[in-house]
C-alpha cells in the first residue's frame, strides 16, 4: 500500500496506459529464472569491465597525445639560457638590505 501512496491517480484510460508503459520502460525488472539472472549479471560486470578498460588507454592516449604535443612545440627552442661566462653563476638583481629593515619586518608581522 505505501508503493500507491504517492500516484496521483487519473480517471482517463489512455494516460493511464500511458504512464504505466513509461513506468514499465525505466524501471526494467529482474528475471525470474535464476540462470538467466546469473547471466545478465555476469554480461553487466563484463560491460563494467570493458568501459572502464577503455576509459583507462582512451585517458592514457590523452595524457601522451598532450605530451607530444608539447614537446613537439619545444623542439628547436633551447630548454633554459646558458651563462655566458661560467655556468655555475646566476645571473640576477639584488638589493642590498640592511639589518634593521629585516627585524623591523618581521617583528611586525607578528
Amino acid at each position: 500500500m505505501f508503493a500507491q501512496t504517492f500516484r496521483f491517480a487519473d480517471h482517463r484510460p489512455q494516460w493511464n496506459a500511458f504512464q504505466s508503459r513509461v513506468r514499465n520502460a525505466f524501471e526494467p525488472r529482474k528475471p525470474r529464472h535464476r540462470l538467466l539472472r546469473f547471466v545478465l549479471g555476469l554480461v553487466g560486470l563484463g560491460l563494467l569491465v570493458l568501459l572502464v578498460f577503455f576509459s583507462v588507454f582512451i585517458g592514457a592516449a590523452m595524457i601522451a597525445v598532450g605530451l607530444a604535443y608539447k614537446l613537439w612545440q619545444r623542439r628547436g627552442k633551447p630548454m633554459a639560457a646558458r651563462a655566458k661566462h661560467r655556468p655555475e653563476v646566476v645571473e640576477g638583481e639584488f638589493r642590498v638590505v640592511d639589518a634593521t629593515t629585516i627585524e623591523h619586518r618581521s617583528t611586525s608581522a607578528r
